[in-house]
Order: C-alpha cells, then structure tokens, then sequence
C-alpha cells in the first residue's frame, strides 16, 4: 500500500458563481455548467461560444464597454491606474490611455480578473455601473502592475517610450531614424492609430536610405499599401537616384526583380538601366566598398574573372541571372557599348550574338523590328526627367539611322506637354556623339508604334498620365513629323517622362 505524498502541492481553486463551489482555474468549466451559465449571463456571451473558445469568455465583452467609456476620455487622475513592466523599465500609465492599445487593454483584464476573489460578482458589478454611466463610480478600479514581453530587437525603450507618449498625444513628433522602432511598438501594442501613422509617414519620407528598411518592415506586418509605394517609389528612382548611391547595395534583390519587371520602371535608355545593375552586383561582392566607383573601375573588375565561361553562368553569378533576364538588351544599340559588354565577359554569348543578329536584319530591312511584338514588354525605352528649373528640356536619340528628338515643355506653373518628333541628320550638332559611327537611314517615312507615359509624386500619391498605344507614319515635314502630344496638368514635380517605341513592319 502506497503512502500519500503529505508534501504534495494542492492546485490553487476559485470561487465560482455566486455559491460556494469550486473549480481549478486551468480547467475553466470542466463539470461545472452550471457556473458557465452564471458568468455568461453576467458577460451576455453564448455558452456554446465559451465552450469553444475559453481564454477569451471574459475578454471581448468588458474591452468593448471600457474602450467605449475611456477611449475619448482625456481626462486622467493625477495618480496612474496601472504600473507597466516592459524593458526593463516602470511606465505609470491611466485608464483612458490604457484601453486604446488592445494588448494592454487584455493584459489589464486579465489582471483584474485573476485578482478578483469572485470574477463573475466583480463582473456583474462592473456591467452594471456601464448600464447607469457612472464611470467613475465603476468597480473594480484597482491599481495593478501588468508584465509585457518583448522579444522584437526592432523595438527599443526610446521607440517604445515615444508610442506610449502617442497615448497621450495626438501628435508626437519623430524622426525617420526612430519610426521603424515605433511601429514594431504600435503592432505589439495593438495601437492602430499609431501604426497608420506611422505607415503614412514611412510612405511620405522613402528616400535611398531608407527605402530598403521601410519595404522589409511593410513584408513584416504584410501592409500592401506601404509595400506598394516601396515599389513604385524605387521604379522611378531606381536609375536617376538610387543607382548613384552607395544605398543601392542594400536593395534586397526579390525588390529589385519586382521593379525590374515593373511597367511604371523608368530609365533614361537601357543602357543606363544596365550600368545600375552591374553597380549593383559589383556592390554585393565587394561589400568594403563605400564609395561609388567609376565606369571603368567596374568594367576592370568583371573583366577580371576567368574566361572558362561568361560571369553570368558561373557559381558567383548564376543566382542573379532572373534579373539581367528582365533586361531588354536589344535596346542597346551602339557598337561601341555592345562591344564594351563583350570585352567584360559578363553576359551568354549566345545572348549579345542574337542581339546582334536582329540588329543586322532591322538595318537590312530599314528598320523593321521583326523580333518584337509587345509594346508594354519589348519596346525600347528612352527617358526624361523633367526638373523644376525646367521651362524646356529635350534630348535626341538615334535607333537604326533614324533620329528622334524627345522633348518636354512647361505650359505654365501645373501644365505640361511631352511629345517626340522624327528630326533629319543634317539638323543635328556636328559632331554629335549619337551619329558618331551610326547608320543613317534616308526612308521618308517610318511606321512607329509607341506610347508616352508621365508620372509625378503628388501629396504621397503617384499621378500617371499616358496616351494610348499609338502607331504612326513619321516623316520629315510637319504635322507628319511629330507625334501625339501628351498633356497633363499637375503640380507635381520632377516629371518622369517614358518614351517607348518598336518599329513595325512597313
């Protein structure tokens, strides 16, 4: 025969309902409906609904009724209701500030529930000072100490401190060193007016630095509407800005994919989108680098790696393949920069041997791009970006003997006109480094499908304009020799300007 432990711990019980029975607290109503009944008539709660889900009987009913009384309450005693233990520091914290953070409003609960000696009694007193709007008269309203853990690294006691302070204010003022921090804060607090903040000023002030953290806090707590304006933030500034900047080395590359393939992506040519992601690769391999280096710097150092094979098939090189994939490489067009990408060994042979390939036959057959079909995925890209001080700002191109001018004109203080138009060799400045070593092509007339896109960041919101796809007869007079105009009106500024085209078959 056994003997009984005599020192065997005795599990701690709770009154239940309004009679003497009992019940172990981690066994909510195990045999005992009869106090399920009580306290789900005290809480108005379907019992079969507490059967099911029984950590959160006591919650929901009492968060409501105080976030409703306390919420827009600003007034607050002198003396705290509740101290917070987080980070190893003591926040004094009032019961009007306290309900508008879900997690402390729960904590707080729970606390007042565990300390209560008949929770189902201090229950039905606490609903019913709600039914006759005595809130200050409400019981309990004990001062309690409450305990928040906090695993997130993003989140530190400034961070934590200026959400808190959030409680209290409407306005706090932060800067963009410490918003990442008190986000982290506002989504472990439950503090939905503070994380929106925080959202619309992380949308607001996206530059180079900071445009990386902000897209891989917006992947965290899965918000669409940040991790949108990363990405469409980053596909007007990829080139221009970012690409001259040591920032760009932080770009994760699944971003990078993204924006590559975007089709809001501007670029001044593909030659310059080129450039900025070799950059990019040469900063991921050789991470002291802290300064951007020069064109041929670059060049030397992928021109170093054996010659076995090309550095995109190699081991170091094979994982970055899907984003020079994106690339459109038959609008590079000059033999001087297509014989540059052949010296450094960068891409497939087979690659730069088909570029090649087609522009002998789009030459051979006055322009024709037999290969392309699709405007929004295969046409050449070309680029203005349209400054403040601007009151007219052109470039010109060249594209298989065929010259264009793209040019941007400002109307008044909002409005705006984009158009490209078919200009003769002879009216260029010679010598002009875009006819140096260029075919010229004599046709009076050129079958042009293209499409001129406009886009400007105004009050955190992108406006895009655009025409429609249009294919027209280019030829050297006028009105033939221009095409549609594009017109917007905005006080956005600067101006992303795209110009995409292909040349059909005529």
């Amino acid at each position: 025969m056994k003997m009984l432990n005599p020192h065997r711990v005795r599990l701690e019980r709770w009154v239940v309902g309004t009679t003497n029975r009992w019940r172990f607290p981690k066994q909510r109503f195990s045999r005992d409906l009869l106090a399920l009944s009580q306290m789900c008539s005290v809480l108005n709660i379907d019992p079969d609904d507490a059967m099911k889900n029984p950590d959160k009987l006591c919650i929901p009913k009492i968060y409501k009724f105080f976030s409703e009384n306390f919420k827009d309450d600003g007034t607050q005693s002198g003396e705290a209701d509740v101290t917070l233990e987080c980070l190893g520091f003591k926040w004094e914290l009032h019961h009007p500030q306290i309900f508008q953070s879900e997690t402390l409003a729960k904590l707080y609960l729970t606390a007042l529930m565990h300390n209560a000696k008949s929770p189902s009694r201090d229950l039905d007193k606490t609903l019913k000072g709600q039914s006759s709007g005595k809130i200050r008269e409400m019981s309990p309203a004990k001062k309690m100490v409450i305990s928040l853990k906090i695993n997130d690294p993003a989140v530190t006691r400034v961070a934590f401190a200026l959400a808190l302070k959030n409680l209290y204010m409407n306005e706090v003022e932060m800067n963009a060193d410490d918003v990442l921090g008190v986000l982290a804060s506002a989504h472990i607090l439950q503090f939905g007016r503070l994380f929106q903040k925080c959202i619309t000023m992380m949308m607001s002030r996206l530059t180079p630095s900071t445009v990386k953290n902000f897209y891989l806090a917006s992947c965290k707590y899965k918000e669409e509407q940040l991790t949108v304006a990363c990405e469409k933030w980053l596909a007007m500034n990829l080139v221009p800005l970012v690409g001259t900047q040591i920032h760009l080395r932080h770009i994760p590359q699944h971003l990078l994919h993204k924006v590559l393939k975007s089709p809001r992506l501007f670029t001044f040519s593909e030659f310059h989108l080129l450039k900025t992601l070799l950059l990019w690769v040469y900063l991921q391999l050789n991470c002291k680098v802290q300064a951007i280096p020069i064109h041929e710097t670059m060049l030397a150092f992928f021109s170093s790696f054996p010659k076995k094979c090309c550095f995109l098939e190699q081991d170091i090189g094979q994982s970055w393949m899907p984003l020079f994939l994106c690339l459109r490489l038959h609008g590079i067009t000059s033999g001087k920069d297509l014989e540059e990408l052949r010296h450094i060994n960068f891409f497939p042979e087979s690659w730069l041997v088909q570029v090649a390939a087609n522009h002998y036959h789009a030459l051979e057959s006055g322009g024709n791009m037999v290969h392309l079909k699709d405007l929004s995925t295969q046409a050449v890209r070309f680029g203005l970006l349209f400054r403040l001080e601007y009151t007219t700002y052109s470039e010109k191109i060249s594209i298989y003997g065929y010259f264009f001018e793209i040019k941007g004109i400002k109307q008044d203080a909002t409005s705006y006109s984009f158009s490209m138009q078919r200009i003769k060799h002879t009216d260029l400045e010679c010598p002009s480094p875009i006819c140096e070593h260029s075919a010229i092509s004599l046709r009076a007339q050129r079958l042009v499908r293209y499409e001129i896109r406009a886009q400007t960041l105004v009050d955190g919101r992108w406006q895009e304009f655009r025409t429609n796809q249009i294919t027209q007869k280019f030829g050297f007079l006028k009105p033939g020799c221009k095409s549609h105009v594009l017109k917007i009106q905005t006080a956005g500024i600067p101006i992303y300007a795209n110009f995409a085209f292909i040349f059909p078959v005529s």
